[in-house]
């Protein structure tokens, strides 16, 4: 088994390609490394530099490696389309310039989903006719990535988009063949969602290709729940704990991963708001020391 520890830019609070608030790429490069990672996701495409020349030596001089980037974006909307496929294609051409493998794929927040993230019970669901289009769109996004690029590409689970619940995502992956999409499991999404990110793990450990690293405050998680807090306000009122901290059982992750040989990334994703408590490289910090000392 050999498993590398990432992170990325969402854990310096990077959701867009640009903020006049944001840290400069240069800077989240620095923490990254001086935080003891040896690779990062690409961000949104749009962050960090396009040009191969710009970003390569930039990454070399930190001993980093561009780990894969994440199409983040509104499948669930046929009039989006254009916007999908061009984030997605700039993502590819990306990812096969720095040697990175994985392409992942997230049906990004819907005001729709948003109100009822975290209440499976509760969330609308999708027509027959609209999830096929919404599956399509996905399937066609994997087999480009798949057979055009070279690339490992995997569906991401999130919260407040319409794959989301286990039943959702259990349901795209029956339909869509596994040879063209794989998953990145979220552990901190997963839990969000109501579900046991273990159990998942060990039921579909051989389809997980790549591993996201999140966790999951339950006293927040209990709170948000009852009082039926959307999204954005539970990310404010910090959901989203450091590793060790939450209802997450990382040592019982570790050890799936270990018991079937998994080999590859494990990527750090603690989203963040920025106006919270610390700072984005102490909570990297402390990531990565807690995964070292259960033996990551």
């Amino acid at each position: 088994m050999t498993i590398r520890i990432g992170n990325a830019p969402c854990s310096w609070g990077i959701e867009f390609p640009s903020d006049p608030a944001y840290p400069t790429w240069q800077s989240v490069l620095d923490q990254c490394a001086g935080a003891g990672y040896k690779g990062i996701e690409l961000g949104p495409i749009g962050y960090m530099p396009e040009d191969p020349a710009v970003l390569a030596p930039a990454l070399a001089e930190r001993d980093l490696s561009i780990i894969g980037g994440v199409v983040f974006q509104p499948f669930h909307d046929a009039d989006k389309w254009d916007t999908i496929l061009d984030a997605a294609k700039r993502s590819c051409e990306a990812l096969k310039a720095h040697g990175a493998k994985h392409l992942v794929l997230i049906d990004s927040i819907s005001p729709r989903r948003a109100p009822t993230a975290g209440r499976a019970d509760e969330a609308e669901q999708m027509d027959d006719a609209e999830w096929a289009a919404f599956r399509d769109r996905i399937a066609a996004i994997a087999k480009m990535g798949t057979e055009e690029y070279g690339l490992t590409v995997g569906i991401h689970a999130h919260a407040g988009g319409f794959i989301d619940f286990e039943p959702e995502l259990e349901r795209l992956l029956a339909e869509v063949d596994e040879s063209i999409l794989k998953i990145c499991f979220d552990t901190g999404h997963h839990s969000y969602a109501g579900f046991d990110p273990v159990a998942f793990m060990k039921k579909h450990i051989n389809r997980i290709s790549y591993m996201h690293f999140k966790d999951i405050d339950p006293a927040v998680k209990a709170d948000v729940v009852k009082n039926r807090t959307d999204f954005y306000k539970a990310c404010g009122q910090g959901i989203f704990c450091n590793l060790g901290q939450g209802d997450v059982d990382f040592p019982a992750v570790r050890q799936v991963l270990v018991d079937n040989n998994f080999s590859g990334w494990c990527t750090v994703e603690q989203d963040c708001d920025p106006s919270m408590p610390g700072t984005p490289l102490e909570d990297a910090e402390a990531n990565r020391k807690y995964l070292e000392s259960i033996g990551f």
